[in-house]
């Protein structure tokens, strides 16, 4: 296993790659601990057992992938007459809040069987070979390849027909956010009624279209914000509000701080952790 500091600029890219690795056999128990960052374990053989924190534990049988999110109690371990096979990824980054929304990451950490891990083993593959010391594009290359391993565990999950229709649809309302749409001309686009639209995305989200619409929207707005350097006009129009002044009032009113203030306060955390990682004496005396 492998872990990493990739540069900050490397946050632009949405995510950075913190660490890979694989293990095998009759492997400790893990916790009850959690982690600074979200990291996806990749159960490929054998059987154990997870549990969240408040949560009962459950049997995980593979192929499974486990969902540790920052800040969040987990505890695991591995069946002591089968052990287990797991390749696990570390990463973080402002893309990470998007995926959440569009339904790519997990809310809360847990654990889902797998339906078919072969789409998998070739970003697998590289992610292990792309880590090697000796390669100066490692953190641009592996950052890509954890954009490609969360699609790819997306697509690999198991579920039933009804629940993947559902979470198709939100997909596709969630791509469709940035359309000036009416929530009724959504709902037609995706052949249901308003009121068929608004009980998928109550049951899906917990919110009302309306409010998943602007979510997506400002969630992207405050990455455009911090990691580009378009102005706040472009920034509202390319997430859908052409007007900059209503931009800036939606955008306060949910946020509490104007966009302008939003970003200057997000680049001066993101010098803080620069001169962190640059100095790390420093920043602990």
């Amino acid at each position: 296993m492998r872990f990493f500091a990739p540069d900050v600029q490397v946050r632009s890219l949405g995510l950075a790659c913190l660490g890979v690795g694989v293990q095998r056999g009759h492997l400790l128990t893990v916790g009850p601990r959690s982690v600074t960052r979200h990291v996806v374990v990749v159960v490929r053989a054998g059987q154990g057992w997870f549990r969240s924190r408040g949560g009962p534990r459950v049997d995980v049988v593979a192929p499974a992938v486990l969902w540790l999110l920052p800040g969040e109690e987990h505890h695991y371990g591995v069946d002591p007459e089968t052990g287990w096979d797991e390749f696990f990824v570390c990463f973080d980054g402002p893309a990470t809040s998007l995926y959440t929304t569009m339904g790519f990451l997990p809310r809360r950490t847990s654990w889902s069987p797998l339906a078919d891990i072969g789409p998998l083993e070739p970003i697998r593959t590289q992610l292990l070979s792309v880590a090697r010391p000796d390669n100066p594009l490692l953190d641009v290359e592996a950052a890509v390849l954890v954009h490609e391993l969360v699609l790819a565990l997306r697509s690999a999950a198991s579920a039933d027909p009804q629940e993947r229709a559902e979470r198709d649809l939100l997909d596709e309302l969630t791509r469709n956010a940035f359309l000036p749409l009416s929530v009724t001309e959504h709902s037609h686009r995706l052949g249901l009624s308003t009121e068929q639209l608004r009980s998928l995305v109550r049951r899906r989200t917990g919110r009302t279209p309306k409010d998943h619409l602007l979510t997506v929207r400002l969630e992207h707005a405050q990455e455009l914000l911090s990691a580009t350097d378009l102005s706040m006009a472009e920034v509202g129009r390319i997430v859908g509000y052409p007007d900059p002044a209503y931009f800036s009032r939606l955008f306060t009113r949910r946020l509490g701080v104007s966009p302008s203030v939003f970003r200057s306060e997000a680049r001066v955390r993101e010098r803080t952790r620069a001169q962190a990682r640059a100095d790390p004496d420093q920043s602990s005396s």
